[in-house]
């Protein structure tokens, strides 16, 4: 089950967030989406897109600049959620 959905910049600030699940507080929400930038933006590429938090898996992508994170369940296919990410990268194209 999808938990979130972030569009993140490289500095961290958040353009886009979606829940699916009951949203953490507002302080625990933002706290959580720094966290989540932290943890994306120091990989490299040679890296997998895939990355377990906490009780979660987060799935990214970086696409000019912009990072598109989906925090799933640990059972959820990553490369479903991987050309999900494509897919809506495409449509905002």
């Amino acid at each position: 089950m999808i938990r979130f959905f972030l569009l993140q910049n490289r500095q961290g600030k958040t353009r886009l967030s979606k829940w699916y699940v009951t949203p953490p507080a507002d302080n625990e929400r933002v706290k959580m989406e720094a966290d989540v930038n932290r943890v994306i933006s120091g990989r490299t590429k040679s890296h997998t897109n895939f990355v377990e938090y906490q009780n979660f898996k987060l799935i990214y992508r970086r696409y000019a600049g912009l990072y598109f994170v989906f925090g799933a369940d640990a059972s959820d296919n990553e490369l479903l959620l991987m050309e999900s990410i494509h897919l809506f990268v495409e449509l905002l194209d």
